[in-house]
């Protein structure tokens, strides 16, 4: 069993760890878990650029749904969500929904846009497309 770090330095990391995972209210992924998360099979990729910026290259097995388009996508059916992205729709209890964006702006954006939907999993890949492609291009 994980034991709490103590005294002032384990608390001034459990501050930062949880800082790490929420970036403005919104549930937050780093690169690391991401990873883990991708080699598991445990993460629903959503590149909200645009279709020429996912086009140009993306997170392998990431679903481009230009944030411009998303609220209308996660409030459709799922038969038209399917005819549309040639995909099943994520659901409400989703784990591991996760935003990404070029930068972080409309990955963060997407999340709390999922979140007052109802997606309860919906978290932000805070290092964005741009650590992604330094760390694994």
């Amino acid at each position: 069993m994980l034991q709490s770090p103590r005294g002032r330095a384990g608390a001034a990391f459990l501050q930062l760890a949880i800082a790490a995972r929420t970036m403005a209210g919104a549930p937050a992924v780093s690169l690391p878990e991401l990873r883990s998360l991708l080699a598991l099979g445990r993460a629903r990729l959503i590149d909200v650029r645009s279709r020429e910026e996912a086009a140009a290259g993306t997170i392998p097995g990431a679903l481009n749904i230009p944030v411009s388009e998303l609220e209308s996508a996660l409030q459709m059916e799922p038969a038209a969500f399917q005819a549309l992205y040639s995909t099943q729709k994520p659901k409400l209890e989703d784990e591991n929904l996760i935003f990404f964006c070029q930068m972080g702006k409309r990955g963060l954006q997407a999340t709390q846009l999922a979140q007052g939907l109802g997606y309860t999993g919906a978290r932000n890949y805070t290092g964005a497309y741009r650590e992604w492609l330094q760390q694994e291009g």
